[in-house]
């Protein structure tokens, strides 16, 4: 077998040194378009969890690395000289140099050939390789070639960063930021060998503007930085090595192998450095490709199918994760605002794969001074209450906690009128601790249902039965009601969701709509509605807030999200009105902004409401952030307390990027930019998530919908598993505090023991 390998950099290294220890009758040739000697980094970073893969693959390349690196246990977050550090995290920096040396060594020891300043454009005279390798860095020159093939898109990221080195020591990887009077700039930075340390300074491109740094201007970004970071340097330079302002290169592709071509490293893929290293996603990546051509000898399409199959689900979890972490930073003048501990502890759980209960495993004392803070920040004298236990007061309405439950669908009630299924829905979700209880869409008039088994408040029976609802909960618990107001708009008059057959003619009713547009193609095509009918569904939705009162609903939430009426308004693809309630986002919001302030007026001062929006379409040409930051801060002025933040639903061919806490980055724009309280949701799992959400300050309540349906209980089960001692349970089900306490305390247990029992082996 004949290898090619174009590249010379630590992947291209590392897979050659594989690949020539398992099959050593191989020829291998490493292609590098530099000197052996040249080097255009600092240091590069390696986590226990790599450096344990490092030593099964190749011990002798992992004795070289160890005696090479700086090793650090602790990080530390340090903003305009105040600074905290958390303990716990298994790093190591190792020259870049000095690690391209090392690998160099042992490919010469296994017998691989290194060709140094030979650049490489033309792949014909590699005829006879039967797999080239093409590991040649960010700038790929293969990857471009063939960039249809491997269905490449590289897409600049919007923060400026230049990488620079110091003879600064450092003790701890340490993120320092600093505030100055045209914005803020963070400095990576972290020691790889006595006497040096890595410095990646970052900021927005408006701040790079306005602090007059030039591209390729070395000397000036130098002197710049040099007196921005005069205390953190501490009488230490900075160093340079083509240092140039750049912008992050986010790759992907379609495609990773065409034909005997193969990408590796940066020239396949590219992860922000603010969740570690490319070299060490690289090197990975290399031990994958490695294993799948020993695997398959004589089938190299086999070969890289088995690389693909078992290195890229996990090459798209780290740069998700890598992109999560870099939004944190391409915000962080947004998270700027927040105390100082609770930023440190944003910093910390950018990425969302860490959380509150990971951060207290490895350092308690870091999360006890951001929960006292948190806590002391809301006027709670408990400083140890979890988040998710703590308060909220809207205008006269205070909620126990910070959970509520989501407006879900039930199906099930006759004329709009609900019954004993709903009666036992409710009140035991109430009975197990929610803070607020949140009704699922109750439609303003007849017209206005989704199906003919929606909830309504447009007549005297359907209050009865609401008022029956809360009643109990009011008795009985210390949950708050909250009920959602909506009208389906060109989404109703369908069948109920379990059931198989359509409705009948017969039993649909006419739509209306912003634009007289159809949801797909098996729904009803709306009437466009005029401004008669706009006073006549505004007219509607008052005499639901009278009625919703007249319940004794303590709060009541506007719908205005997933395509229905109201959000029909203000969506781009469903408003395509050519008079004064189409065109721009102000002209959109009219009718919406109308109808709440007329709801507004008509509920009692002393009681709070919310609007539920829709901030992104997942689609094409769809509602844009500035159109929901004007949206949200126009329902703030009307009055809004709070704004329940959802996205998608409006057109049928949304494509919404669905996962962990999916929804949570909208809720944190609106509120951190138009500061007002926000509650969020979209799989959202459990009391770890929530805390953490709240701690980050994301958003002020957690609306859960799924984990509730299957688990009433679900907020007793938490808070039994905080320990937290919930002075709300029915006197009827106390006695199985003795049972529930002991057992939930036993089962976190068992989960730290095993989180910590997974962590890497320290390689200090």
């Amino acid at each position: 077998m004949k290898i090619t390998v174009i590249g010379g950099g630590p992947g291209g290294l590392y897979f050659s040194i594989l690949t020539k220890k398992a099959i050593p009758d191989c020829q291998i040739d490493v292609y590098e378009r530099n000197k052996s000697d040249d080097s255009f980094g600092f240091g590069v970073v390696f986590s226990d969890e790599t450096l344990s893969e490092f030593l099964t693959r190749d011990p002798q390349s992992y004795e070289l690395i160890r005696k090479n690196f700086a090793y650090w246990d602790d990080l530390d977050v340090a903003r305009d000289g105040e600074i905290v550090r958390i303990t716990g995290n298994g790093f190591c920096g190792c020259s870049r140099k000095k690690l391209l040396q090392l690998l160099q060594q042992r490919c010469t020891e296994e017998g691989v050939n290194l060709h140094f300043e030979a650049e490489v454009n033309d792949l014909s005279k590699f005829s006879d390789s039967n797999i080239i390798v093409a590991a040649d860095g960010i700038g790929s020159n293969i990857r471009t070639q063939f960039a249809k093939d491997f269905g490449t898109e590289v897409e600049l990221k919007k923060n400026r960063f230049v990488w620079m080195g110091s003879t600064k020591p450092l003790d701890a990887f340490t993120y320092f930021f600093r505030n100055t009077p045209e914005g803020l700039i963070v400095a990576h930075t972290y020691q790889y060998e006595p006497g040096r340390s890595t410095w990646i300074f970052e900021c927005s491109n408006e701040t790079f503007e306005k602090l007059g740094f030039e591209v390729a201007n070395e000397e000036d970004t130098v002197n710049k930085l040099q007196n921005i970071f005069k205390d953190e340097l501490d009488g230490h330079g900075l160093i340079t090595n083509k240092s140039h302002w750049r912008q992050f290169p986010h790759v992907t592709n379609e495609k990773w192998h065409t034909n005997n071509i193969v990408l590796l490293g940066d020239a396949k893929a590219t992860a922000h450095y603010s969740i570690g290293s490319g070299t060490k996603l690289a090197m990975e990546c290399a031990i994958g490709l490695s294993d799948a051509v020993v695997a398959n000898q004589n089938d190299t399409a086999a070969a890289f199918e088995q690389y693909e199959k078992t290195r890229r689900n996990r090459v798209e979890m780290i740069q998700y994760a890598a992109k999560v972490s870099l939004d944190w930073f391409e915000n962080m003048d947004r998270y700027n605002q927040h105390s100082f501990m609770q930023f440190a502890f944003g910093c910390m759980t950018r990425s969302k794969k860490v959380t509150y209960e990971n951060l207290r495993i490895r350092d308690k004392s870091f999360t006890d001074k951001v929960l006292s803070n948190y806590n002391e920040s809301i006027g709670n004298p408990d400083r140890q209450t979890p988040p998710a236990f703590t308060p909220i007061k809207l205008r006269d309405l205070e909620i126990q906690n910070r959970i509520a439950m989501a407006s879900m669908g039930q199906y099930s009630a006759v004329d709009g009128v609900i019954n004993d299924w709903h009666f036992i829905h409710y009140t035991t979700r109430a009975l197990g601790g929610v803070g607020l209880i949140t009704t699922e869409m109750t439609a303003v008039e007849p017209n206005g249902r989704i199906t003919l088994g929606c909830a309504g408040i447009y007549n005297e029976n359907q209050i009865v039965e609401w008022k029956r609802i809360n009643d109990f909960i009011h008795k009985n618990t210390v949950s708050k009601t909250a009920i959602q107001l909506g009208h389906s708009g060109r989404k109703g008059a369908v069948a109920i969701p379990w059931k198989t057959l359509e409705m009948s003619q017969e039993e649909k009713w006419d739509l209306m709509s912003a634009s007289s547009i159809p949801f797909n193609e098996n729904s009803l095509t709306p009437k466009e509605m005029t401004t008669e009918d706009m006073d006549t569904i505004t007219a509607y939705f008052v005499k639901a807030t009278h009625n919703a009162n007249d319940a004794d609903f303590d709060m009541i939430e506007l719908q205005a999200h997933h395509g229905f009426l109201l959000a029909s308004f203000i969506s781009p693809l469903t408003n395509k009105r050519q008079d004064e309630f189409g065109g721009n986002i102000e002209n959109r919001l009219q009718f919406p902004l109308r109808v709440f302030k007329a709801m507004r007026a008509a509920f009692p001062d002393n009681k709070p409401m919310s609007v539920r929006l829709s901030a992104s379409d997942w689609a094409e040409n769809g509602i844009t952030e500035a159109d929901i930051i004007v949206t949200a801060k126009a329902f703030k002025a009307a009055g809004a307390d709070i704004i329940n933040v959802s996205t998608g639903n409006t057109v049928s061919n949304q494509n919404p990027q669905v996962g962990r806490m999916w929804q949570v980055p909208f809720s944190d724009a609106i509120r951190n930019t138009v500061h007002v309280p926000t509650i969020t949701t979209g799989n959202i799992q459990d009391i770890d998530q929530i805390n953490t959400i709240i701690l980050n300050g994301k958003a002020d309540m957690v609306a859960l919908g799924r984990p509730l349906l299957l688990d009433p209980n679900f907020v007793r089960n938490m808070q039994a598993y905080e320990n937290y001692q919930a002075t709300d349970i029915p006197l009827q089900y106390q006695k199985g505090i003795s049972y529930l306490y002991p057992y939930k305390a036993s089962e976190r247990k068992m989960i730290e023991n095993m989180k910590k029992a997974l962590k890497p082996e320290s390689h200090k």
